[in-house]
């Protein structure tokens, strides 16, 4: 697969300079990437051929920056790899056990090596390389990384840095008040119902005064 075959769609959501080295991937096996709207619980995901589908289907939330949208990817082209390699009649693979890992670092390895990206992100990947996180979301080295080239936008702030009660609103318009920390997360619950969600602490939302 050369570069030209990334569709019209996929290629301005990729930094600079690294669609061959994606493109090369997915000419390795049967991928369709499809562009999802913005999910809260997760960045992406991949499901293997089956039930009348002969190709490897991921999704990626479509308002990543370049280099979230670029790890998400990878991440989930991982996944498609490591079935392909490791499938066999009657076995159990863990989501991200041990050959996941080693799927994640030779996806990621060359590119962290290629000099194609900025040092920060670089830097991240290579540490998360060593013992990747079953989701982007979990690395909260890797998240503050990709966070940081995310548009400006003064009026959103990080869940975590929220004082217990205070009310926010997310991206599809729902409140909610915020609890504790629960490790990486926040206890929050829904302003109309009370009804009880797991909020990421570094995910951006905007605060609500007056309620």
């Amino acid at each position: 697969m050369t570069p030209t075959s990334i569709t019209p769609q996929l290629r301005p959501l990729l930094p600079a300079g690294t669609d061959g080295y994606v493109a090369d991937l997915l000419g390795r096996h049967r991928i369709d990437v499809r562009l999802s709207r913005p999910r809260r619980t997760k960045l992406g995901d991949h499901r293997p051929p089956g039930r009348g589908r002969t190709a490897h289907r991921i999704t990626v939330n479509d308002d990543l920056n370049p280099y979230a949208f670029l790890t998400t990817l990878l991440h989930e082209i991982a996944h498609a790899f490591t079935w392909e390699r490791h499938r066999m009649p009657r076995r159990r693979l863990r989501p991200h056990g041990v050959e996941w890992k080693r799927e994640f670092e030779g996806v990621f390895s060359p590119l962290v090596r290629a000099d194609v990206l900025p040092a920060d992100i670089a830097a991240a990947l290579a540490t998360s390389i060593r013992n990747p996180a079953a989701a982007t979301c979990s690395d909260r080295g890797l998240l503050l990384a990709l966070a940081r080239y995310d548009r400006p936008d003064p009026s959103r702030v990080l869940v975590e840095s929220l004082a217990i009660g205070a009310i926010f609103r997310t991206d599809d318009g729902m409140l909610f008040r915020t609890g504790p920390k629960v490790r990486t997360r926040r206890q929050c619950f829904e302003y109309r119902t009370g009804r009880e969600y797991r909020v990421h602490g570094l995910a951006r939302v905007t605060p609500v005064v007056g309620r």
